[in-house]
C-alpha cells in the first residue's frame, strides 16, 4: 500500500515560514508527518479524550474522530465532569466492497467496542461509533487482521474512493471497482505514523522524504474521488472533487469522462461558501486514470488556498483561478490535451432494491438500510440477520452511496439459502417502503457529531412518515422523490442535490430547500430559512398539492418546483446564496 503518486511540481514552492500559514497548515508542518504526540495522548488516563496539542485534529488523518455524547453534555457540565468522550472510527473501503469474512470481523468489533452498531456512510464505508479510548488500538488491530485500515478516511488527503454499484453489470462493475481500488491505493498518503502508533511497528530512519507527493503539508483540505457507471449516478459524481464517468463501447470500458470541482460543504451566514457541482472537462482512455489522478490532485496541492481554510476546497481553487486555467494546468501535468467528453446519460441517483441477476449468472440482493444504521432493534434484528448471512455467504457485500447494503455475487445454488435467511430475520420486508423513504438519506448528527446543530438520523424517519401521509392524500405515494437531511450545513448526506432537503440550524429548526435534480445534476435552492416542522410540512403540503394537479407527464418534483417558480434554478455554485461574487477572488477578499 505504498503511495506512488508523482513528486511535487517544482514550479510551485510550497515551503513558507510557519507564521505565513493558516493554523491547520502550521499544525501539519510541525506534526512530524502526522505523529504529533498521539502515542503519549492515548496513554493519558486522566481524560477519556486524547490529550496533547493538535492530537485530536491529527487523529483524523488516521481515520479517528474524538466525539462526546451530546445528550449528556449539559448534565455532565452541571456535575463538573468532563464530556462523555468516545471515538468514531471510519474505515478505508475502496468502492464499498467487503468480503464475508471482513463483515464477520466488523460485526465482532461492533459488538465488542462499538455499542453493537455499524453505520454505513454516504461514502460507501463503515463507521464505528462509541469506541472508548482504551479500545481504539484493539479495534484498529482487529481490522488489520482482515486487511482493512482507516488510513486517510479523514483529514486533508484523498478520502475513500467511491465506485458505482450496479448489480446488473457484473463484469463492468468488477472493472470499475478494480480501478477505484487502484486509485485509492495509489493516492493514499505514505503514513509510517499509522503503522507505528496503531500496529506498534518501529520507526525506520531514512534520508528519503517520508511523503514524497504530499510533503509535510498534505492537501489544503479533504479531496473526494468517485467512479460512476451510467445510467445510474448512484455516487452523485458531480459532488466529487474528482469524478470519473465510465464510458463504454459495445459493453467494453474504453475510458472515463472527467469531472472536477464538486463539493457540498458550506457555512450558514457565510455567502463566500457554497456547494458546487463538478464540471465535465474531457475524456481520458482507461489506462490514463492514475496519471489523471496525479495531475488533478497535484494541481489542488499546489494551487489550493493554504491560508484561509474555509476557502481551501478544490471547488474554490477552480473558481479563484478559472476553469480554463485549471484544465490547462491538468493537461500540462498530463503532457497531453484531454479528448472531448463522450456522450452519456443519467436517469437516477438512487438504488434499485431487491433481487437482480448479473451478466455472470450470479444474484444480488439490495437491502434498504434506513440511514445506514445496522443495529438490532425491537422487531428488526438487522445486525443479527446480516451476521447470519455473512456466516454462509460465498460472495461479497457492497455498500452503496445511499447507505444501503448489497448482498452480492450469490451463486445460483446458494440463492434459496440467502432468501430463507432474509425471510427468517424479516429482512425481506425491509424494501416494502414508500418511494420517498427508499430515496431518503440522513447524516448521523446528534448525539455524537460535534458539528450538528439539529437532529438528522434520529428525526428524518419521523418526518418522512408525516410527509408520506401528505403525499398519499394527493395520490403521490408512488412518485419517486429524493429527500435528504443533515444536522448542519456541511452537507455530509449530499443534501444540496436532493429534490427536498433540510439542513439543521438549531434544535428543531432547519433550512428547507427545493429543486435539486432527480439524478444529481442540479443544485437545489433555499425556500424557507430556520423553520420548524409545521412550516416544513405546510410548504410540502402546498407544493405537493399543486404538483399533483399541474405536473407534466414524467416531470420530477424538483423540476416542477423550478418551473412553477417556487425556487430559481441554480446554474453555478456562487448563485446558491444569491450573492454576486467575482469569478476570481483571493483569500484577502473573504
Amino acid at each position: 500500500m505504498t503511495n506512488t503518486l508523482a513528486g511535487p511540481d517544482r514550479s510551485r514552492d510550497l515551503s513558507q515560514p510557519l507564521e505565513n500559514l493558516g493554523p491547520d497548515e502550521a499544525m501539519k508542518v510541525r506534526s512530524d508527518q502526522l505523529r504529533g504526540t498521539i502515542n503519549e495522548g492515548l496513554l493519558d488516563a486522566i481524560t477519556g479524550a486524547v490529550s496533547g496539542e493538535d492530537n485530536a485534529k491529527l487523529m483524523k488523518f488516521h481515520g479517528v474522530y474524538v466525539q462526546d455524547d451530546r445528550d449528556l453534555r449539559d448534565e455532565r457540565r452541571r456535575q463538573k465532569l468532563e464530556p462523555a468522550y468516545s471515538f468514531l472510527i471510519r474505515l478505508r473501503l475502496p468502492g464499498g466492497v467487503a468480503t464475508a469474512a471482513q463483515w464477520l470481523k466488523l460485526d465482532e468489533l461492533a459488538r465488542a467496542y462499538g455499542n453493537s452498531s455499524l453505520r454505513v456512510t454516504t461514502r460507501q464505508t463503515f463507521q464505528f461509533h462509541w469506541v472508548l479510548k482504551n479500545d481504539l488500538k484493539a479495534t484498529i488491530q482487529g481490522l488489520h487482521e482482515v486487511l482493512i485500515d482507516t488510513i486517510a478516511a479523514c483529514g486533508d488527503v484523498v478520502r475513500g474512493v467511491m465506485a458505482s454499484v450496479n448489480p446488473n453489470l457484473s463484469s463492468l462493475h468488477a472493472e470499475v471497482f478494480d480501478d477505484a481500488r487502484r486509485v485509492s491505493d495509489h493516492a493514499m498518503p505514505n503514513m509510517r505514523a499509522y503503522h507505528e502508533i496503531w500496529y506498534g511497528e518501529e520507526r525506520v530512519a531514512s534520508s528519503e522524504p517520508e511523503e514524497p507527493f504530499l510533503g509535510k503539508q498534505y492537501l489544503p483540505r479533504k479531496f473526494k474521488i468517485g467512479l460512476v457507471i451510467p445510467p445510474y449516478n448512484d455516487i452523485d459524481v458531480y459532488t466529487q472533487d474528482l469524478g470519473f464517468i465510465a464510458i463504454t463501447e459495445d459493453g467494453r470500458l474504453t475510458g472515463y469522462n472527467i469531472t472536477i470541482g464538486g463539493g457540498m460543504g458550506r457555512t450558514d451566514q457565510a455567502p463566500e461558501t457554497y456547494p458546487r457541482l463538478g464540471d465535465v472537462i474531457g475524456f481520458i482512455p482507461k489506462e490514463q486514470i492514475l496519471a489523471a489522478t496525479d495531475a488533478v490532485v497535484g494541481t489542488q496541492r499546489d494551487f489550493g488556498d493554504r491560508k484561509t481554510r474555509a476557502h481551501a476546497r478544490f471547488k474554490y481553487t477552480i473558481d479563484t483561478h478559472g476553469l480554463d486555467f485549471i484544465k490547462g494546468e491538468i493537461e500540462r501535468r498530463l503532457g497531453f490535451a484531454l479528448e472531448p467528453a463522450k456522450p452519456f446519460e443519467f436517469v437516477s441517483n438512487g438504488d434499485s432494491y431487491g433481487w437482480a441477476k448479473g451478466e455472470d449468472g450470479r444474484y444480488h440482493y439490495t437491502l434498504f438500510v434506513e440511514n445506514g444504521r445496522i443495529v438490532n432493534r425491537e422487531g428488526l434484528a438487522l445486525l443479527d440477520g446480516l451476521r447470519a448471512i455473512a456466516a454462509v455467504h460465498q460472495g461479497s457485500f457492497r455498500m452503496t452511496a445511499n447507505q444501503n447494503v448489497v448482498i452480492a455475487d450469490i451463486p445460483a445454488k446458494q440463492k434459496p439459502k440467502i432468501a430463507a435467511l432474509l425471510k427468517q430475520f424479516g429482512l425481506d420486508q425491509r424494501n416494502d417502503q414508500s418511494l420517498l423513504r427508499l430515496n431518503s438519506m440522513a447524516c448521523v448528527a446528534l448525539p455524537t457529531c460535534g458539528l450538528a446543530m439539529a437532529e438528522s438520523e434520529r428525526y428524518l424517519p419521523t418526518l418522512v412518515t408525516k410527509i408520506e401521509t401528505i403525499l398519499a392524500e394527493k395520490g403521490l405515494e408512488k412518485e419517486p422523490i429524493t429527500i435528504r437531511m443533515t444536522g448542519c450545513p456541511n452537507g455530509c448526506a449530499r443534501p444540496y442535490v436532493a429534490e427536498i432537503a433540510l439542513t439543521g440550524r438549531a434544535p428543531g429548526k432547519y433550512n428547507l430547500y427545493f429543486g435539486g435534480g432527480f439524478h444529481g445534476q442540479r443544485l437545489n435552492k433555499m425556500y424557507l430559512e430556520n423553520v420548524g416542522e409545521d412550516a416544513i410540512l405546510g410548504a410540502v403540503d402546498e407544493i405537493a398539492g399543486n404538483y399533483a394537479r399541474d405536473r407534466a407527464p414524467g416531470e420530477h418534483f424538483g423540476d416542477y418546483t423550478i418551473r412553477a417558480g417556487y425556487v430559481k434554478e441554480v446554474r453555478a455554485g456562487r448563485e446558491f446564496n444569491d450573492v454576486e461574487l467575482p469569478l476570481r477572488f483571493s483569500a484577502t477578499d473573504i
